[in-house]
């Protein structure tokens, strides 16, 4: 193997590894959100508070986290990500109500390096012609992680209860951490970054809070790029965050069924990952594919939520396969596409401003999804509304690509 290649695999596999645990950890509440809502004598739509909280966590990371990441290094602060998620699960699984906003922010704050860490190690590495396809391959680790959880943490909680399905979380956190402490030293380089100052007045400034914002005005297609991928993130936060607890409480299944279908759709969003991405690096049009990708999803998600009541466990299982495969595959393409399009010095801050704005539809759809259920009784309803506010931005997205192709 190669210098260069042994470089990109060595990154590649570090930074699947931290995606998949990430969302592991992440996903582990919202499956078991059921069982600990009753037990604490919580409202079910309570866990949209969390994921809100979770989200909030990530986009503090982002705004703050890049003097972090250039201090420590990026391997580093992946690793201690990993902790905090660790330390985020054993405090949900304390089993007490006032903790678990701590919880969700410390959860999200975990997560945060996982974007703008992980983008560095791969732009630094990957291989022109495949990156858009190694970037895939790396956020696959999120629908993969997703999936895991339905299928080790739902039935960990319905056998043991849902504080032993955390803690097995926390042990997977640290087995994680420990094996990227091996393959540190190799990503991060063995460099003197005891010149980078670290502190509140140097972290916590306007110029900090500025830089991943303004890196978006490098380039016209990150604004339509980014106003695609916040409607993406909404219709994803809705699913990841509400379908385990819409298909209990709803559909009337059992706390495994539902693991199950929800893992059916998370694994269609790795093997969505990974053939998009493939696709997306011989079309040469990332926009107007993501435009046309979005319309697809949003139509799967409508006929998803319409036809699952009533409908036969293989229909529903199917519809999950068709939504999470497209619905959840948009990521990779994202970040590459954004990678692309700004100067190798900017990646950084322009993949932390772009991921932001991404979690923006994360933090605000579990929210609002949460309010329309309490105010509505309905949980179509919202499932609806992400989906139309998806169709109608890819189609404003695709008529915004096709006039500057024209124009070219």
């Amino acid at each position: 193997m190669s210098a260069p290649r042994a470089a990109w695999v060595s990154a590649l596999s570090a930074t699947l590894m931290m995606q998949t645990v990430g969302t592991f950890l992440s996903q582990s509440v919202p499956v078991v959100a059921p069982l600990m809502t009753a037990a604490l004598g919580l409202p079910p739509e309570a866990v949209g508070s969390f994921s809100t909280l979770n989200t909030l966590g990530a986009i503090l990371f982002l705004l703050f986290g890049a003097p972090f990441v250039a201090r420590f290094g990026a391997a580093r602060m992946l690793q201690l990500g990993a902790l905090v998620g660790a330390t985020a699960l054993g405090v949900a699984a304390l089993g007490w109500a006032a903790t678990l906003p701590l919880a969700a922010l410390l959860m999200g704050i975990g997560y945060g390096p996982t974007g703008p860490a992980g983008s560095r190690l791969l732009q630094a590495t990957a291989p022109p012609r495949h990156r858009v396809l190694i970037f895939s391959v790396k956020q696959a680790g999120a629908p993969a992680g997703g999936a895991l959880a339905g299928l080790v943490a739902a039935p960990v909680a319905a056998i043991w209860g849902w504080q032993a399905a955390l803690l097995v979380g926390v042990s997977v956190a640290l087995v994680a951490a420990g094996i990227l402490h091996r393959l540190r030293r190799g990503l991060d380089g063995d460099e003197d970054r005891t010149s980078t100052p670290v502190s509140l007045g140097t972290v916590f400034t306007a110029k900090t809070l500025r830089a991943p914002l303004l890196a978006l005005r490098l380039s016209p297609i990150l604004p339509p790029l980014c106003l695609q991928a916040f409607a993406f993130a909404a219709m994803q936060g809705a699913l990841m965050s509400f379908c385990a607890t819409w298909l209990v409480e709803v559909q009337g299944y059992s706390l495994a069924a539902a693991g199950q279908t929800y893992a059916v759709m998370l694994a269609a969003g790795v093997a969505g990952r990974l053939g998009l991405g493939w696709f997306a690096d011989r079309m040469g049009d990332a926009t107007r594919t993501l435009a046309l990708h979005g319309l697809v999803s949003a139509s799967l998600a409508t006929l998803f939520v319409l036809g699952a009541p009533g409908a036969p466990v293989g229909l529903v299982l199917l519809l999950a396969f068709g939504v999470g495969f497209t619905a959840m595959s948009w990521n990779g393409i994202f970040l590459a596409e954004v990678a692309r399009v700004v100067p190798a010095t900017a990646v950084a801050e322009a993949s932390a401003g772009a991921i932001l704005l991404c979690f923006l539809g994360y933090l605000l759809s579990p929210a609002a999804f949460a309010l329309t259920v309490a105010m509505t009784g309905s949980w179509t309803l919202p499932f609806l509304v992400a989906a139309a506010l998806l169709a109608s931005v890819s189609l404003l997205v695709w008529g915004l690509a096709s006039a500057a192709k024209t124009r070219r």
